[in-house]
């Protein structure tokens, strides 16, 4: 078992289920396969990452950047994530799919899992692992961000869509106030107040 921590759209709970039970995920039309195994997480729970959360680049089914973590630590500036128990071969079937890949194993000594650390598992967007050591319970923690560190990478703008689901997430997950998320996400670089802004207008006309 392993606690995966979603911080951008995996957030949201819904969201997350259907990179494990299969789905249309909310703001996307393209249903996403699931794991091999359906079975929902057996827990989740509200979690911080000393790690900067930061948008980057271009993910053409959200319409903008999409957000990831600095790999280098930075603990003044955490970013709020939602841990999923899961189990390895669920993990390793969430990976593929962020990736746009088939599922292949990942082949790491449970050792290197519980101990702090990075490691680049492959040439994709979300392929570099970041391990946090131990839960309570015992189980490592660990997420998928990308390789480059946040200052080499090419900042860019979050779409409504894809702030949508980031907003409904960490309502859920850490119970924010709408002032607080507005003030977490236009902190983080390539993210903006005006973008965060018009995101919840854009959801408030839609009824969402």
């Amino acid at each position: 078992m392993v606690w995966y921590a979603g911080y951008g759209s995996n957030l949201c709970a819904e969201r997350f289920r259907c990179y494990i039970a299969g789905g249309i995920p909310p703001g996307l039309t393209r249903p996403s396969r699931g794991a091999r195994d359906t079975r929902l997480p057996r827990e989740d729970r509200a979690l911080d990452i000393d790690h900067r959360l930061y948008f980057a680049g271009f993910a053409r089914p959200w319409g903008g950047a999409p957000c990831f973590i600095d790999t280098v630590e930075s603990p003044g500036t955490p970013t709020h994530a939602c841990a999923y128990l899961i189990t390895w071969e669920q993990f390793e079937d969430v990976v593929a799919q962020e990736n746009g890949r088939p599922t292949a194993p990942i082949d790491l000594d449970r050792g290197d899992l519980t101990e702090k650390g990075s490691t680049r598992l492959g040439p994709g967007r979300y392929e570099n692992l970041l391990c946090f050591g131990r839960h309570d319970d015992g189980f490592p923690v660990v997420t998928i961000t990308s390789a480059r560190t946040m200052s080499e990478a090419r900042l860019g703008a979050p779409s409504p869509a894809y702030l949508t689901v980031l907003i409904a997430g960490l309502r859920q997950s850490h119970s924010m106030s709408d002032d607080a998320i507005v003030a977490y996400l236009a902190a983080a670089p390539g993210c903006s107040e005006q973008l965060v802004v018009s995101a919840f207008a854009a959801a408030s006309d839609s009824g969402a």
